[in-house]
């Protein structure tokens, strides 16, 4: 806890005062407050046993309290698969707002000061499509596929932005039974063409701007390729498309499809898709090779999705999700399944629209979290430690007395989180403007896709006050794992096993991890349930990681290796992966060494990496802009950005900070990075250094910085 508060720069003598005054305050003010806040009820829960071995052994398997005797497959008897779940929806919900896009009123260039030119729009408010309309709208257009050749059981490809086309898209899929096969749009060309040709795709969903910028390239390279359907609304002519491929506006498709002649492709009963079919290929990004195509059923996306919802306390139609993050993630689909399952209303972002103050958005007009004004979202950590230096920054710039406030009230707040309790005076008083970032509604922030730093989700829960619900799971076991309870306050644990799913820990003896561990059991993380997928597309060799127990139930071996605590919740402490042995025979965890230096504040990003025939760690990393700036001024280092990270000197300094923050966050000696290389540029999905949900890719940064690697260890 100390280790992350803010240092209090005052004078004793007042800071003994200000802490006398919310003695009393608190003394006074604590015993009505704690009746009528349930706050006696919220630390019982933190307090309770969240899972249990079932077998009673320590290595499990592990299931959440409330699913002890049997796994939960689905939210509402009968409702098995994902067009009934829609339907479900539209009759229970049909008037109510569905998908929302904000109006696009203008766009200009602004250029900056540096010479280079952004794009800026201004945009108006939300115009809303409800459940019905959204039903009928993916009726329809689902009918037009039919009527332009699509079959049932054959795939449909979608490489689209998140947006409310790409919700539409799918539920006509699911409702026809077509199974959707999903790229990220920043996958590779080659890889992009590997996926559309693997699953004999004929017809393809996408977008204006990425068949032009992305796609064009390569419909040479997809043979079977027939037809291409444009979600966006303004026809245009499209030049250079080779011959026989058709491109369609996604409403000239509804249009045929809604024509009477093709009411007779409406779906029919007998081809509704069965829970065993396939729903989604989807490709994950994989931190290694050629993507693989991971085959999610109708049953394990409403097993997932019934298992994530039991997490969100009081989730009802009058809750607002925002979404942002690619829809070709697993994390994203599901959160907005969940929302569409219990009549929520979804408004459509971007990372660059985001808040008032993100890239796109023209100064001194509202983001979209401003106007959307979210109760829910889904984050990915790289973007919360954004928020998170970005703010610290700013309170950097205040005024002494503002910065002394805000230090103060930060402190007496975590102090009384760790406890279980709330800050109400506070929260309006001091935390009030931050929260108002994320537009000052937001009761859950859903975290996944990496591990989240006990500092930055502190801050989330001190200045957005509210919960973060930290997640676990991999497309593989459809998004679905363990995510923490709302009131769970501790940091670093991802939670408990989700009510569809139960955890197995397998001895790993090379990594010396067992369950019969002591305090706690520790081992590779088994995921078994109903949301565990079908295994790989068309992929014999790669599905050894799935297996079938004597019960029949599916299991997925992770490749993490985690603990878990006594009251049954869990903790990733390692990967099999990312394990090397150093030449002195010490193991090293690089993602751990990676977690912890994160947190220094001149990193944005860091790559560690070991050769076995070394003795020592050396780290790539891309330095924070703002703070490698100060530190060169500092020096006296002058010269433009990449002659700053190239600069001997600049390296050497960097090197002595990022040493100290290594030794105060109790690393071992071994683990510290004795050599470091000065990223210029940062790594970003389009730089192929990155995935999508901006996991490392450790063999493209090798060969990336392969001269810099000869050069450290080379001892140049």
């Amino acid at each position: 806890l100390e280790t992350m508060k803010l240092k209090e720069d005052l004078n004793p003598l007042l800071l003994q005062v200000f802490r006398s005054v919310v003695w009393i305050y608190s003394a006074i003010t604590f015993i009505p407050w704690y009746f009528f806040s349930g706050a006696g009820t919220n630390l019982e829960r933190s307090r309770q046993i969240k899972a249990r071995s079932v077998s009673g052994h320590p290595a499990g398997p592990y299931r959440s309290a409330n699913s002890q005797e049997k796994l939960v497959a689905w939210l509402h008897h009968g409702v098995n698969t994902l067009d009934k779940m829609f339907e479900h929806a539209a009759k229970k919900f049909p008037q109510r707002d569905c998908l929302g896009t904000r109006e696009v009123l203008s766009e200009e260039d602004e250029l900056q000061p540096n010479g280079k030119v952004f794009k800026k729009v201004i945009l108006g408010n939300y115009n809303w499509l409800s459940y019905e309309e959204a039903y009928q709208a993916a009726k329809c257009f689902g009918s037009g596929l039919t009527a332009l050749g699509q079959k049932p059981l054959c795939n449909i490809a979608i490489i689209c932005e998140t947006r409310a086309e790409w919700i539409v898209a799918s539920q006509a899929c699911f409702m026809y039974n077509f199974p959707l096969v999903t790229l990220y749009a920043t996958l590779g060309l080659t890889a992009i063409a590997h996926g559309l040709n693997e699953t004999e795709i004929t017809h393809i969903i996408t977008s204006k701007d990425l068949l032009q910028q992305r796609l064009k390239d390569i419909l040479c390279d997809v043979p079977r390729l027939q037809y291409i359907i444009v979600v966006d609304s303004k026809p245009t002519t499209w030049k250079d498309i080779p011959r026989g491929i058709t491109v369609y506006s996604m409403d000239t498709v509804k249009e045929i499809g809604s024509k009477p002649e093709n009411s007779k492709y409406f779906f029919k009963q007998k081809e509704q898709p069965q829970t065993s079919d396939i729903a989604v290929i989807m490709y994950t990004s994989g931190s290694t090779g050629i993507p693989k195509g991971v085959m999610i059923s109708h049953g394990n996306i409403i097993a997932g999705i019934t298992g994530m919802a039991e997490r969100i306390p009081n989730l009802n139609e009058s809750d607002t999700y925002i979404g942002y993050l690619p829809l070709a993630h697993v994390l994203e689909l599901s959160a907005e399944l969940v929302c569409i399952s219990h009549g929520c209303r979804i408004g459509y972002s971007s990372p660059q629209t985001l808040a008032d103050q993100s890239t796109k958005i023209k100064k001194g007009s509202k983001g979209d979290t401003s106007v959307l004004k979210p109760t829910l979202m889904a984050a990915v950590p790289e973007i919360m430690d954004r928020i998170y230096k970005n703010v610290m920054t700013k309170v950097e710039e205040m005024s002494k007395f503002q910065k002394t406030l805000f230090v103060l009230a930060y402190n007496y707040k975590m102090e009384q989180i760790s406890k279980g309790y709330s800050t109400p005076l506070c929260d309006s008083l001091v935390f009030k403007r931050v929260r108002a970032l994320l537009g000052g509604n937001t009761r859950v922030l859903l975290s996944g896709g990496a591990p989240l730093s006990a500092a930055t989700q502190r801050f989330m829960n001190i200045c957005l006050c509210c919960p973060v619900g930290q997640g676990y799971g991999l497309t593989e076991t459809c998004g679905a794992g363990t995510i923490s309870e709302v009131w769970d306050y501790s940091t670093g644990r991802v939670g408990a096993p989700l009510v569809c799913s139960e955890i197995t820990l397998k001895d790993w003896e090379e990594g010396g991890y067992y369950s019969t561990d002591e305090p706690n059991p520790r081992g590779e993380i088994l995921i078994g349930g109903p949301n565990v997928t079908m295994g790989y597309y068309k992929n014999k060799t790669k599905n050894e990681d799935f297996f079938v127990d004597e019960n029949g139930q599916r299991w997925f071996c992770t490749g993490d290796i985690g603990e878990f605590h006594p009251d049954g919740c869990l903790k990733i402490i390692d990967r099999k992966k990312d394990l090397v042995k150093l030449q002195a025979g010490e193991y090293v965890s690089l993602g751990k060494v990676e977690a912890v230096l994160k947190n220094c504040p001149l990193i944005d990003n860091i790559c560690a990496y070991a050769n076995s025939d070394q003795s020592y760690v050396i780290s790539f990393v891309v330095p924070n802009h703002k703070q490698l700036m100060l530190l060169a001024e500092q020096m006296q280092v002058k010269g433009t950005w990449e002659e700053i990270c190239n600069s001997s000197q600049m390296e050497k300094e960097a090197l002595r900070i990022i040493t100290e923050a290594a030794i105060s966050a109790k690393l071992e000696r071994f683990e510290i990075p004795k050599k470091i290389r000065l990223s210029a540029e940062p790594w970003t999905p389009e730089t192929g250094l990155v995935t999508d949900a901006f996991k490392l890719k450790r063999k493209e940064l090798k060969t990336h910085y392969q001269e810099d690697i000869e050069r450290m260890y080379g001892g140049k």
